[in-house]
């Protein structure tokens, strides 16, 4: 579908044309693989670009599957489908675990440089695919309290039902691909090689400097 995080950015570009050259959007990537798409964004929409960090809670029997999320400022989503048959001593440990993870990786991409004033923007978040939806669900909630003008859901490609569960919590979603066999958001490029921490921070880097 998609041969690489940049093939799948020029695409989104193309579909978010309509935001190109607004003062009052800003683009915030979910990190890692996001910025990669953020960097095509920036480059496009001429829109700055920073991050919002949100990690999955981790199913007890699968670090893969996700059954919810936590964000900046201790703000977590949990998905309550996914969390019927887990104790809530569980779910209450792991978010405390990964807000510290929040606030380390914050301070490794961002040091103690300010984040921006979201009040009044066109928010565009991007990520590289949507799986469960909880992640994107957890950055939401948390940008929504300081109350931007719209929040735009950007990414190339999530299952329909996870896509749905997004479009409630969204004002717009732009989703490229929502095939009905879905497995792995990894499955629909050619090339999903891991980004690491030093090429994301040289990315936001480069797009701070533009």
């Amino acid at each position: 579908m998609f041969h690489d995080r940049y093939d799948a950015g020029a695409l989104l570009a193309k579909a978010l044309s309509k935001y190109k050259g607004k003062r009052n959007v800003i683009i915030l990537a979910i990190p890692r693989g996001a910025l990669q798409i953020g960097e095509v964004l920036h480059k496009e929409l001429k829109a700055p670009l920073d991050i919002i960090v949100t990690k999955k809670i981790p199913h007890p029997n699968s670090d893969e599957y996700g059954v919810g999320a936590v964000g900046p400022g201790g703000e977590y989503f949990v998905n309550p489908e996914a969390t019927q048959n887990i104790a809530p001593e569980y779910i209450d440990r792991e978010k405390k675990r990964i807000m510290a993870l929040v606030d380390e990786k914050y301070l490794k991409y961002r040091g103690d440089m300010p984040k921006p004033d979201l009040k009044g923007k066109i928010v565009i978040i991007v990520d590289d695919g949507i799986a469960t939806g909880s992640t994107m669900i957890a950055a939401i909630h948390v940008i929504r309290k300081q109350k931007p003008k719209k929040i735009v859901v950007a990414v190339p490609v999530g299952p329909p039902d996870s896509v749905r569960k997004v479009e409630e919590e969204a004002d717009e979603v732009i989703c490229l691909s929502m095939p009905l066999m879905f497995f792995a958001i990894g499955a629909f490029y050619d090339d999903f090689a891991q980004v690491e921490d030093a090429e994301a921070i040289a990315i936001l880097a480069r797009c701070r400097k533009k």
